[in-house]
């Protein structure tokens, strides 16, 4: 991680200084590609010697994404590097749905020289402008004295309180311009405090409330993740003998196998799960936003329950559900806190047994024929062939559904999907990521025929990197979800939703070198599955799946959580 000092022993660019202050947050991996504005960056990254990996990627979306991937399962800011313009604005995307996902991002682009910004000079864009509503914060460096000092902030911001994305916008003259001397880092933030610790008068509200509750069920996100909290929640849930129900991004931060998960709740959540949230008298949410896919219409979500709330941000308490007892917390201070005062609750034996039945006379279900694949198989046999244990990534659909169904994760840090934003093209990207972030463990892409064609350019990494990637296409030759909704809402007028003309994805993988497969059977799955997933290779599974097959259950757009559709007694 240390400079070449055979080139030069200190800074004398502000390229040079930015290097620096990257090796000091101990930035291992960087994602992006060059171009005219950050060439004195990439100047100073190669004369740096070996300090970072640079991951080059075809596509200034795949290094956002793939920045993405690493920032999910690391924990840590993925940094990414762009130039100024079409570079900084191809961006964008990915900025959003860090945003969105509450992503730890640190965005670098190159911007055109100060004295000509505001003039429409080559590749110039309003970075700041653009990406104000999408970011945590940005900065527009003015001078070279400020730029350590604003990458320590960076790095801060992004990955404290509420993770997000931060964008430094970079004029080249900045980048370019002699560093003569050693400047100061120290930073002092008075607007920015996240508040870590619940408030005690909270607190004792939910713990009396927990005390007279008769059905109190968990809600849990990606907050309980991104706090670390999995083990606390595992005690206190057992502790109370609370059911426990994960938001799509949550999947992990409780393992999916424990007596007390539900499953997933919303939209296509299960019906044990939703069915809990609406019969419950006391919902304690923790780390999740009630997003609208999540609590379905409104006046039916946890209509009978008081609702308590901790989230980190307070902009989220009481901004969609009316929020009763609001704690304003990190997830793991406020469990280990509630833990602590070891509350007494009541008896919830009857509560438990009868979600039980639920869970046993409504289960997820599918039809299996023997002669063609299903999504839901599929996914039950990547599970098996991986032992539970793979990062699995996705992009947006049906196969993100049922990998979210069928997938079961017991671990955090093994599931990174689009969630917020909703991202065609975020998974092959994304699974690259994962895997530099956690090289130990398998990273499986479940992708659509249709995402993956939109960052399947990424393939160039693979063939050039040899990262053991595995990429799982669910080739239903749709877009599947879009073909769902024009079924049961559209009197199934396919409008441009069916993909008729497709690339040969195994012709296409090979000409990458990149070893494919079309797998059009049950057996022939059976037979290379478990090899291909246990060897040292990427490989690309271009599986075909009926087309017709839905997503089940369904809560229909201004449906309630018990009106489900799709739900199948045993």
């Amino acid at each position: 991680m240390a400079m070449n000092t055979d080139s030069h022993s200190k800074p004398n660019t502000g390229a040079d200084l930015l290097v620096k202050a990257l090796i000091q947050e101990k930035v291992d991996t960087l994602f992006g590609y060059p171009g005219g504005a950050v060439l004195p960056i990439y100047d100073a990254i190669y004369r740096a010697g070996d300090g970072f990996e640079h991951i080059l990627t075809r596509h200034e979306q795949g290094a956002i994404h793939a920045a993405e991937g690493y920032a999910r399962v690391s924990g840590k800011p993925g940094v990414v590097i762009a130039t100024s313009g079409p570079g900084a604005t191809n961006l964008i995307t990915g900025i959003a749905d860090a945003m969105m996902d509450s992503l730890p991002l640190v965005i670098f682009t190159g911007q055109v020289a100060s004295n000509v910004i505001g003039t429409d000079a080559f590749q110039e864009a309003d970075v700041m402008g653009i990406t104000t509503p999408i970011t945590k914060h940005n900065y527009q460096v003015q001078s070279i004295s400020d730029l350590p000092r604003i990458v320590r902030e960076a790095f801060h911001i992004a990955s404290t309180g509420r993770p997000g994305p931060v964008v430094v916008d970079i004029p080249k003259n900045i980048s370019s311009g002699p560093a003569e001397e050693e400047y100061e880092s120290t930073f002092y933030l008075p607007g920015y405090q996240p508040n870590l610790k619940p408030n005690p008068l909270q607190v004792k509200k939910l713990e009396d409330a927990l005390a007279k509750a008769k059905k109190p069920v968990l809600l849990t996100g990606a907050g309980i993740i991104h706090g670390n909290a999995s083990e606390e929640l595992k005690e206190f849930a057992h502790h109370h003998g609370i059911p426990v129900t994960n938001t799509l991004l949550g999947l992990g931060g409780y393992p999916g196998n424990d007596e007390l998960f539900l499953g997933m709740a919303g939209m296509h959540g299960t019906y044990a799960a939703n069915m809990a949230l609406y019969e419950c008298d006391l919902l304690i949410n923790i780390g999740s936003r009630f997003d609208d896919r999540l609590t379905g219409k409104l006046e039916h979500f946890a209509p009978n329950a008081t609702v308590a709330h901790v989230d980190i941000d307070p902009a989220e308490i009481g901004k969609n559900i009316t929020t009763h007892i609001p704690i304003v917390a990190d997830s793991k201070e406020a469990l280990k806190v509630l833990q602590k005062h070891d509350v007494e609750s009541t008896n919830h034996g009857d509560w438990l047994r009868h979600l039980q039945e639920y869970k046993q006379e409504y289960p997820l279900w599918y039809n299996n024929p023997d002669e063609k694949m299903v999504p839901q198989w599929l996914m039950e046999k990547v599970h098996e062939a991986t032992n539970g244990d793979a990062v699995v990534t996705t992009d947006v659909g049906q196969h993100q559904m049922w990998a979210a169904q069928y997938y079961t994760f017991n671990e955090p840090n093994r599931w990174v999907t689009s969630g917020g934003l909703g991202t065609m093209g975020f998974g092959f990207p994304a699974a690259i990521g994962a895997y530099l972030a956690n090289p130990e463990k398998a990273s499986v892409a479940v992708v659509g025929d249709g995402g993956f064609q939109m960052t399947m350019q990424e393939l160039s990494i693979l063939q050039e990197k040899r990262y053991p990637v595995k990429v799982v296409i669910v080739n239903n030759e749709a877009l599947g979800m879009v073909r769902q909704w024009q079924e049961k809402f559209y009197e199934e007028r396919y409008s441009e939703s069916l993909l008729h003309t497709q690339p040969d994805f195994v012709k296409l993988s090979e000409s990458y070198n990149v070893n494919a497969l079309k797998i059009e059977s049950q057996q022939h799955l059976e037979e290379v599955l478990p090899e291909l997933m246990q060897n040292d290779e990427p490989v690309v599974l271009d599986c075909r799946v009926l087309q017709q097959e839905n997503v089940y259950p369904m809560i229909a757009p201004g449906k309630g959580l018990h009106e489900m559709i799709g739900v199948k007694p045993t």
